[in-house]
């Protein structure tokens, strides 16, 4: 089978590998689509995602979409459609006994975070641990399917945040991850407001049901507005922004990841209006609920913009590093 491999630095090449045999309690996936993640185009551009440094050969990809190939238990027959959860949780710790996203010693599909890496899913097969598989309903294709991982995050960070209905919800910057949070926020009843600095992803934000949109290269949001901020962007300037833009004893969620260093922020507000300020780390059990939403909601799928082949995975990268022209870019098996 084909697989494509992350090497180092803007190095990365589609190799034959042996297709993998399932074992005890796994199932193997015929891969149909993989999309590209912000993890990735580090891995990519950068030979790393934050501490976590290609040290051998990885396969990225965890938001992927797929079909049974082969069961050994026969519980699904080849061909059922499926997408995977791309955890593999630690143990549970004090605490954190309700979190199993937080337990250390965990995996992640396509990940430099463990040693061996954990290798992901942009290859034609994908062996996975038959709880990681969830089969899909009728009423959500398999393409649709490639946006329940991103989905899931910005629904878990959602519910961080509580009940939305009927409140205001900011949402900074709508890339791939902000789309999804701006979908499930309007989804959950919210009145939604995105930013951005380019037009391309502002009008991929009114498309997923922002109804206002806001360049911040030329609005200053208003002060004290929204009930609740998912920040997506991952940007100092952006955080600082979100602790203005927030209500008195609103709430702040950060979406974005941000590099593992000091960077300056305005805690002010923060402070002056005794504002929530959570983070929000992948999910626990919320791909099921996007799953859900994507049969609900399937206008979703407008936030794929691009598919290429593993061939073309320099194409790919690229172009998903263009937030303008680009929405989710998927890895089409």
């Amino acid at each position: 089978m084909q697989a494509l491999f992350i090497d180092a630095a803007r190095e990365a090449a589609v190799r034959d590998i042996a297709v993998p045999e399932p074992g005890a309690d796994e199932v193997r996936i015929r891969v149909d689509y993989v999309g590209i993640c912000g993890s990735d185009l580090h891995y990519y551009f950068h030979g790393a995602n934050g501490a976590f440094v290609v040290r051998e050969p990885l396969i990225p990809g965890h938001e992927l979409s797929g079909r049974i190939d082969h069961d050994p238990a026969g519980r699904w027959a080849a061909g059922t459609p499926v997408t995977v959860h791309p955890a593999r949780f630690g143990r549970p710790r004090p605490g954190i006994e309700d979190d199993p996203h937080l337990w250390p010693g965990g995996s992640y599909l396509g990940s430099a975070s463990t040693w061996p890496h954990t290798q992901g899913a942009a290859a034609e097969y994908l062996v996975v641990d038959r709880r990681m598989v969830r089969p899909l309903p009728d009423g959500v294709t398999v393409r649709r399917a490639a946006l329940a991982e991103p989905l899931a995050v910005a629904l878990h960070a959602l519910g961080k945040a509580g009940s939305v209905e009927g409140k205001s919800v900011l949402v900074t910057g709508s890339g791939p991850i902000g789309l999804m949070a701006v979908a499930a926020s309007a989804a959950a009843g919210a009145r939604v407001t995105a930013t951005d600095v380019l037009p391309g992803p502002l009008a991929r934000a009114r498309e997923l049901g922002a109804t206002e949109t806001v360049d911040v290269r030329a609005e200053e949001l208003p002060a004290g507005a929204f009930d609740v901020v998912l920040e997506c962007s991952g940007v100092p300037q952006s955080i600082s922004a979100a602790l203005r833009a927030v209500r008195i004893a609103g709430t702040v969620v950060q979406v974005g990841m941000l590099p593992d260093a000091e960077r300056s922020v305005n805690l002010a507000p923060f402070i002056a209006k005794e504002v929530r300020y959570l983070g929000s780390f992948r999910f626990a059990d919320e791909i099921d609920q996007a799953i859900r939403l994507l049969v609900e909601r399937p206008a979703i799928e407008a936030a794929i913009t691009h598919e290429f082949p593993l061939a073309e995975a320099e194409t790919a990268f690229a172009t998903a590093q263009d937030s303008d022209a680009s929405g989710k870019v998927l890895f089409a098996l």
